[in-house]
């Protein structure tokens, strides 16, 4: 087996099971196996303009989490770099400092934009900025969980991620560690932990599969409430207290079906609701026989990309 630097040593002690062992794998096929891993297979903008991505599937409550790895859901920014340029997932280019871009590997990632839990709203004021606040950016970390259209396994595909993002020796610039989780009982476990100091949830990929865009079974969110994304088609007046004001904005979900969803709305925002044509994202537990949502909670609007 080739020595690896002593960064990567260092970086490989302090992974969990799954990741060492992909890691390893990689260093042990190197160099037959990283140049295949590394050939795109895929555009990483798709004919529409969006970047090509994996979508998430909810996990299945009791499904057991086994051939999967397992990590933290960030509540960042998705940010897809396809060797040149940095990208929202609908495309549009990110504005990020000069040291930023030239410090990244000059192959496809896939990841989040992050300051910390429970910042969102500050991260998303320093990245979506059309010139970037170069001292602000120095607080954002670039989380990679993937490698967009590469032909390999995801913990394949991983192994390639860290031993590239250790070799660019940055500290902002980092791997989303795996680990492995024995059973659904555990799982619940760790996500109570997770969300418990202020974490988001959990993501679990397939470790045995492809990479392919779009929404796919090889990938799912664990969290304590689902979330997703509706198109604003109108508003609904309120009425008694808000009268004058939106009682509720109607939304259509990616099915096509329509609701309407007042709760979790403030005062602000019934006063200048977000105009139709916008997109905003609300959570909820689980859904009716129709494939509606039950007990939808207003989250946040999602900016314009």
């Amino acid at each position: 087996m080739p020595n690896p630097p002593p960064a990567l040593r260092q970086h490989l002690a302090s992974m969990p099971g799954l990741s060492r062992r992909a890691s390893l794998s990689a260093l042990l096929l190197s160099p037959w196996l990283l140049p295949r891993v590394g050939a795109q297979v895929v555009q990483p903008v798709d004919s529409g303009g969006h970047s090509a991505v994996q979508l998430a599937m909810p996990w299945p409550a009791g499904r057991s989490p086994q051939g999967f790895g397992v990590s933290e859901k960030f509540d960042g920014v998705r940010a897809v770099w396809d060797g040149r340029v940095l990208r929202f997932r609908s495309g549009r280019v990110i504005a990020a400092p000069t040291w930023f871009l030239s410090a990244l590997p000059r192959v496809a990632l896939d990841g989040e934009l992050w300051i910390g839990r429970g910042a969102f709203d500050r991260l998303s004021g320093v990245v979506r900025q059309a010139e970037p606040d170069d001292e602000a950016w120095r607080a954002v970390k670039y989380l990679v969980f993937d490698a967009p259209g590469h032909a390999a396994p995801f913990a394949q595909r991983m192994a390639y991620v860290q031993s590239t993002l250790a070799q660019a020796q940055q500290p902002w610039l980092m791997p989303v560690l795996q680990r492995e989780v024995k059973d659904a009982r555990a799982l619940q476990t760790l996500l109570h932990d997770t969300v418990r100091q202020g974490g988001e949830g959990l993501m679990l990929h397939r470790s045995d599969a492809s990479w392919q865009p779009g929404r796919t079974d090889a990938l799912f969110k664990f969290k304590p409430e689902l979330d997703e994304e509706g198109l604003v088609v109108g508003h609904q007046p309120g009425k008694g207290r808000l009268l004058g004001m939106t009682g509720a904005l109607l939304l259509q979900m990616p099915s096509g079906q329509r609701f309407a969803l007042g709760t979790g709305l403030s005062d602000a925002l019934r006063r200048d609701p977000p105009p139709v044509g916008s997109w905003v994202t609300y959570r909820y537990r689980d859904r009716t026989p129709s494939g509606l949502p039950r007990f939808a909670s207003f989250l946040r609007v999602r900016e314009a990309e």
